[in-house]
């Protein structure tokens, strides 16, 4: 049974992205952090190592779960030509990725896994993003690294930055280069038999400011990042 002070669902995660994704789906949630090993494994591609991540998070997250609770986990990794680009570790390093990303387009893998302990459920998703960075200058770059912005992101930017816009031309799903692919949540959602609020596409592309053309296409049950 879940606690009358409990939510339903449980966030295995303390990012204020991902919180305010999860809000769009119209359920109350509670949040707790996970901490797991994040080494990638030796010939560990990029889709097994977000999944994995998620996964890990979701049972690590599940401990401290009650027993009826849905745990989402989530991980995400940007990717060029297969390597992947962790979190920079300080100035020079997000400078690094930055002027590898810039101008070309790269992926964003962002996976899902939600897990039920009461019974095991688990049931996972993958979303695959093509990225285009724009041809941002030096002074651009600069001024971004010392805002401090690039420090907590995956391959040193935040798709979202209004100061900054490093993409340009994007066309998939903005919120999983956020960090949580809504419409993939409300897919594996209903695998789980947790009901989302109806209008939760409408709400995340409004309060992104960002119209999605493969929504539809997504919660059809279409393989579209």
């Amino acid at each position: 049974m879940i606690k009358k002070e409990s939510h339903l669902i449980l966030l295995a995660s303390q990012s204020p992205r991902r919180r305010e994704l999860l809000s769009f789906t119209g359920l109350g949630f509670d949040l707790r952090s996970a901490d797991v090993d994040e080494s990638i494994l030796p010939d560990e591609g990029p889709a097994n190592y977000v999944l994995r991540l998620a996964e890990s998070k979701a049972r690590a997250s599940a401990r401290d779960a009650d027993e009826a609770q849905v745990v989402i986990g989530s991980d995400t990794a940007v990717v060029d030509a297969g390597e992947i680009l962790g979190k920079p570790r300080d100035a020079r390093e997000a400078e690094k990725m930055l002027r590898q990303l810039r101008g070309r387009t790269h992926q964003v893998y962002t996976a899902i896994a939600v897990y039920r302990p009461e019974d095991g459920m688990l049931e996972t998703e993958l979303c695959i993003s093509d990225v285009p960075m724009r041809e941002y200058t030096d002074a651009e770059m600069d001024t971004y690294i010392q805002s401090g912005d690039p420090m907590d992101k995956a391959g040193g930017y935040a798709i979202q930055h209004a100061g900054f816009h490093p993409v340009e031309s994007f066309s998939g799903c903005f919120a999983s280069v956020m960090g949580l692919p809504i419409c993939h949540i409300a897919r594996v959602f209903e695998k789980a038999e947790v009901a989302v609020s109806a209008a939760m596409p409408q709400l995340c592309q409004s309060s992104l400011n960002y119209t999605c053309t493969i929504s539809p296409a997504v919660l059809r049950g279409e393989n579209l990042g």
